[in-house]
């Protein structure tokens, strides 16, 4: 979530200053995460987890779904219109919050 919060925050940078170095270099891997984080998803779901456990990774693997597709929808909005990147990094930044909030709910 760290690179996608980065990758919110150099949405909305306004002013003459150069984005910081450390903020650059961490939305700089969210492709990366995403990917690894999918593969994750993808090769721990065998069955042979308890019930408690297989709903947590589920619980997990829908917060990773909707935290790719607002990063795509992030994406694509910057894409078509550049002069709304604020407000597609706003919402962007909304969906991390909301993911952030229920992540205590995962076990």
């Amino acid at each position: 979530m760290e690179s996608m919060t980065a990758t919110a925050r150099i949405g909305r940078w306004e002013g003459p200053d150069a984005v910081p170095v450390p903020l650059r270099e961490s939305a700089s891997k969210l492709a990366h995460h995403l990917d690894a984080a999918k593969r994750l998803a993808g090769g721990i779901r065998d069955g042979r987890q308890p019930a408690t456990a297989a709903a947590s990774l589920n619980a997990m693997s829908g917060a990773l779904g909707r935290l790719d597709a607002a990063h795509l929808e992030y994406r694509r909005r910057i894409d078509e219109a550049p002069a709304q990147s604020r407000e597609a990094a706003l919402d962007l930044d909304g969906e991390v919050d909301t993911v952030k909030s229920e992540s205590h709910t995962w076990g």
